[in-house]
């Protein structure tokens, strides 16, 4: 019997993150294994390839300057369709919630080809939150053919949806994998080390520093200008320093620049690559994001989250108490970073919680239920 074909398809930072041990673990099988990235990230994405030592064999480079989501999701369908026709896949995986997902597996679906679904489940409930997240998991663990759900509460999700239980199986969340790879490969690299130290911006080391993120589109306009006013506000403390990689995206850029530019004890930087950001994660105190991945990473390092959104597709952790809702009106953010900056007792409840997304071992869960050899 010959090799069946697999074709692993995403195109943005966080996918390329959690997909990298996937494309390890099923390349180490006798499967024939290929790589489709779209780039909806450009620059992002090609960081985080290089450091895990990926390489594409299809690169639809779709990104373009001021993109809509119509018209990348109408890329994605037709350029994925060029690629299955030529790989004849027996097996597509996908992941998360990105456009890339939600549109490769529709172009796949259309042709009968089979969907694995990497991280199903998530639910937040609402539609526009996060927009266009929500919708776009939701269409994909409809046709998919096999769900692999990073907890017990995104399996029951999909149970309640009427998802046939065959189908899933809960793995734990690939991206504890991605993480035991990367931490492993930064601690037996010296040079890499070294490289990454020389990236990061300089702060006294006696300040407690907040590393910040932030992209989602429902925080666009007046919600990101009440996160930048209340990060100005906390960092105005003599004892704090704030790292904020900014994302690409204008409409993040621009209203955090004219805010925070010019404050003391803020260094704005450039999107961290995927190594330098985890050593950013070690040397924080606390995390203020309103990202899926950094939600699930920064409770391995006993990193306090504080998520300035209002809904998170990710309870798990908030029930286990590491990661706290603070959406994006600026005196809840302000009161939870200072409460966590002045009560030991508040700080050591969250950073001791347990990290409830796995245990490093997703990948070989996903490829002992599709019983790869």
């Amino acid at each position: 019997m010959s090799a069946i074909n697999i074709l692993c398809i995403f195109g943005t930072r966080p996918e390329a993150i959690k997909m990298a041990p996937v494309v390890e673990g099923l390349k180490a099988t006798s499967a024939n294994v290929k790589v489709c990235i779209t780039a909806q990230h450009r620059d992002m994405l090609d960081q985080v390839m290089e450091f895990f030592g990926l390489s594409p064999d299809f690169d639809l480079n779709l990104m373009t300057a001021g993109q809509t989501l119509n018209g990348l999701f109408a890329r994605v369908m037709s350029g994925v369709e060029d690629v299955i026709t030529s790989f004849k896949p027996d097996l597509v995986f996908v992941h998360g919630d990105t456009s890339t997902a939600a549109a490769a597996g529709l172009a796949c679906f259309h042709r009968n080809i089979p969907v694995a679904h990497v991280e199903a489940g998530l639910r937040s409930g609402k539609l526009d939150s996060p927009f266009p997240e929500e919708l776009n998991r939701i269409v994909v663990d409809v046709f998919a053919r096999y769900l692999f759900a990073p907890t017990i509460s995104a399996q029951n999700a999909l149970l309640a949806e009427g998802r046939e239980q065959a189908r899933i199986t809960v793995t734990g969340n690939t991206v504890i994998d991605a993480l035991v790879m990367a931490r492993k490969k930064i601690s037996e690299d010296e040079e890499t080390r070294t490289s990454i130290d020389l990236t990061l911006p300089q702060f006294d080391k006696n300040k407690k520093m907040i590393l910040v993120t932030g992209h989602r589109r429902e925080s666009f306009g007046d919600g990101f200008s009440n996160i930048c006013s209340a990060l100005g506000h906390v960092a105005q403390r003599d004892d704090v320093h704030i790292v904020f990689p900014v994302h690409l995206n204008p409409n993040v850029s621009g209203p955090v620049q004219a805010a925070l530019g010019d404050m003391p004890n803020v260094s704005l930087i450039k999107p961290a690559q995927y190594p330098a950001f985890i050593r950013l994660m070690e040397l924080s105190y606390i995390v203020v994001t309103d990202s899926g991945g950094v939600q699930e990473e920064a409770p391995s390092f006993g990193k306090p989250v504080l998520v300035t959104r209002d809904v998170t597709e990710r309870m798990e952790a908030v029930d286990a108490g590491t990661v706290k809702l603070v959406g994006t009106d600026k005196t809840k953010i302000v009161q939870n970073i200072e409460t966590l900056l002045d009560d030991n007792e508040a700080y050591a409840k969250m950073s001791c919680a347990q990290n409830p997304y796995g245990d490093g071992k997703a990948t070989s869960r996903i490829i002992e239920f599709l019983s790869l050899k």
